[in-house]
């Protein structure tokens, strides 16, 4: 590979589930200010459990957001590309890659009863040591055990499936190929090999030669794209690696002694680890990242869009919130929020828990329920991070990205009572897009990962008297979780182990 220029920009692009971005970062991973594309969209959501989006779409907003970074650059040279992707997409193409599906989105949950069936035709728990991931919705083995029974054209005929990212680089290059890091966000690869894992194959009907090759990079786009864009026809093309790996990249959270907390739309909790943990805790994922680095973490359906919902529905005036929630004290009113109103993911995986809100009397304000919801994310955070210590050192400090998160003193305040740690907000303003351009410098031989920690602003620590609060608040929590949510849970194996409480304050 031809040494980059020095001084040449490094292209990132996040593509996310609700929008497009393309920045341009310099070999230090700074941005280059003034060179960033927004392309926001919405996808397809319907109350059936729907979560996709049409492919030429997509494509189309990837395509419009290089063609207007590289308008940015002004004709600077270029270094690379790296690519930050949604993990889990699921779509079928034709052997030329003409596309037969939507893609299916984590968040698409019409496959929740096939995930159920195919849990109790295989051993749940050794397909998720060995991949990493439970039999849920959000993988692909439940949505092609569904697909199977609803689109059954489609295991008669020689079809591939590959994810969003896969389709951009056969899009781009003519050729087949994904990521570690993509191809274990589907649940179907053998971690510690890594390969495809057998008995899922069988079980739906699958050869290996219908998913896509493992590769790393790639140079020499096709001949339309090489006119589109000269200016990348011949710079290498890092392969799109999970927007929640590069988050911690970008975020400086490349060792166990930090960890990533981000809230976005939904949120995660997650670690990069050179060492595989030998067993997974209930209610914990793990993918890889490359095949040096392993991510372990959890993951929620609910953050940002539960603030969302509140402030739209409770008619909340958000100019005095912030002060509003600032002036209350941890757990103080008598309400137990539960906040699964888009389902749930780690750590009980039942994709058809719903919200729910015990306590509400006469004198109960807007705001107060705002706190509440806003605790209650902060205590599945900490549930999870409990999970995590189980299997990982204690860290140092959580280090928080999100916009949503990052922009409310008070939430931030929350997690650190509620997880009991140091909480940090990141500098690094969009994480998984740094990332990418992280992870591309580091393919280029340019830097390492850990010479170039982005930093960190507010520091927000625990108060012991809020952290015992918050305890009292995750049992009551708990308790209504088994009441209404645990006997949905698609792990039965898991019983309530994974909701048991454990005091701590460091």
């Amino acid at each position: 590979m031809t040494r980059p220029r020095p001084g040449a920009f490094v292209v990132a692009l996040d593509v996310g589930t609700s929008s497009v971005r393309a920045l341009l970062f310099d070999q230090r991973a700074r941005p280059v200010r003034y060179a960033e594309v927004h392309l926001p969209y919405r996808p397809r959501v319907r109350a059936d459990g729907t979560a996709e989006v049409p492919v030429r779409r997509l494509t189309g907003l990837v395509e419009k957001s290089i063609d207007q970074i590289l308008g940015k650059a002004h004709g600077r040279a270029l270094a690379g590309v790296g690519i930050s992707s949604f993990w889990h997409s699921l779509l079928a193409v034709e052997e030329n890659g003409e596309p037969l599906t939507p893609v299916y989105l984590w968040s698409d949950t019409r496959s929740w009863q096939a995930a159920r069936e195919l849990e109790s035709s295989l051993d749940g728990e050794a397909v998720r040591q060995r991949t990493g991931c439970t039999i849920h919705p959000s993988y692909w083995p439940a949505k092609l055990a569904w697909l199977r029974r609803e689109r059954p054209d489609l295991w008669r005929r020689r079809v591939r499936w590959i994810s969003f990212a896969d389709l951009l680089h056969e899009r781009f290059f003519g050729s087949t190929a994904t990521s570690l890091s993509m191809a274990s966000g589907t649940g179907l690869l053998r971690l510690a090999e890594p390969d495809w894992d057998p008995e899922l194959l069988r079980a739906l009907e699958l050869e290996p030669g219908q998913l896509p090759a493992l590769g790393t990079t790639e140079c020499g786009l096709r001949a339309r794209f090489t006119k589109r864009w000269p200016a990348l026809a011949n710079v290498p093309w890092v392969l799109a690696a999970g927007d929640g790996a590069l988050a911690n990249l970008g975020s400086g959270c490349v060792d166990p002694a930090r960890r990533a907390l981000t809230v976005g739309t939904s949120g995660a909790l997650r670690v990069i680890t050179e060492r595989r943990p030998q067993r997974l805790p209930a209610g914990i994922w793990c993918y890889r990242l490359d095949g040096r680095r392993f991510v372990v973490g959890a993951s929620f359906n609910n953050g940002g869009n539960l603030y969302a919902w509140m402030i739209e529905n409770l008619a909340v005036d958000k100019a005095g919130l912030e002060a509003a929630l600032r002036r209350q004290r941890a757990t103080e009113q008598a309400l137990t929020f539960l906040p699964l109103l888009a389902g749930e993911r780690s750590p009980g995986f039942a994709p058809h828990a719903s919200g729910a809100i015990a306590g509400l009397t006469q004198a109960t304000t807007a705001v107060q329920i705002v706190r509440a919801g806003l605790e209650a994310v902060a205590v599945e955070f900490a549930r999870a991070d409990r999970l995590l210590d189980e299997v990982l050192p204690e860290p140092d400090r959580h280090v928080a990205t999100g916009h949503g998160l990052l922009a409310s003193p008070a939430w931030m305040q929350m997690m650190a009572d509620a997880l009991g740690r140091r909480v940090t907000a990141s500098r690094a303003s969009e994480a998984s897009a740094r990332g990418a351009a992280v992870f591309a410098l580091e393919q280029l031989g340019l830097l390492a990962a850990d010479d170039i920690d982005p930093g960190s602003s507010r520091e927000y620590r625990p108060d012991p008297n809020s952290f015992q609060g918050f305890q009292r608040g995750m049992e009551r929590q708990a308790a209504l979780y088994h009441a209404l949510v645990a006997d949905q849970i698609l792990e039965p194996h898991q019983g309530p182990a994974h909701l048991q409480v454990r005091t701590r304050l460091g």
